[in-house]
């Protein structure tokens, strides 16, 4: 039986942006997909098709043991593509009724150090598509998990170089931040903004 936050605002839902297909899989614009696979796994579930037009995986994420008092979400990919997440987004909240205040959209993020959480409420989209579209859609009042991919190097195009996979490098080290990631997820939804933003945003 859900609790009454459940039963007034419904569950969180947890939004991964990307875009589908396995051509994309490994690109810098795909960590959102990366970060809600492995919500997904932890919660020992898998991702179906919705008519949202959207994969979803639903669960309760927390401290194991304890999952009668865990927060019930909602992971969800948008299959459309990353420039329009909203309408898959905003039919799947339409569809929970959950508010905008209980969304949580983990995107990738050019103005930050490759592995660096920031996690805000609201704000605006800083030339990002997808988060011009939920946006549009939804307003500004979602939480936000940012995902630092950094600046391409020299005069790379932008959207060249978040479609493209990421570096040897950068993953030797991919898995980690997006565990890391992962943990800030759930410390949002158990624990609230201010003590995951204290605990993340480095």
């Amino acid at each position: 039986m859900a609790d009454a936050t459940e039963t007034t605002q419904g569950p969180w839902l947890i939004v991964g942006l990307g875009n589908p297909g396995p051509q994309y899989a490994g690109n810098r614009h795909n960590v959102g997909f990366m970060v809600v696979d492995l919500l997904a796994e932890r919660l020992g579930g898998s991702f179906r098709a919705h008519k949202s037009r959207a994969q979803v995986c639903e669960g309760r994420l927390g401290i194991p043991g304890s999952a009668a008092g865990a927060p019930r979400v909602v992971l969800a990919k948008p299959m459309t593509y990353m420039n329009l997440s909203g309408g898959p987004t905003g039919a799947l909240a339409s569809w929970l009724k959950v508010s905008t205040g209980r969304i949580v959209v983990i995107h990738d993020e050019l103005d930050i150090d490759y592995g660096v959480l920031r996690l805000k409420r609201g704000g605006g989209d800083n030339g990002h598509n997808g988060l011009k579209s939920l946006t549009s859609t939804l307003g500004r009042d979602y939480h936000r998990v940012r995902f630092g991919v950094g600046r391409p190097p020299g005069r790379m195009d932008v959207a060249a170089f978040v479609l493209k996979d990421f570096s040897s490098a950068e993953r030797k080290e991919l898995d980690y931040f997006v565990d890391r990631a992962a943990d800030a997820v759930e410390a949002l939804v158990t624990q609230g903004l201010e003590r995951a933003q204290s605990a993340f945003n480095g």
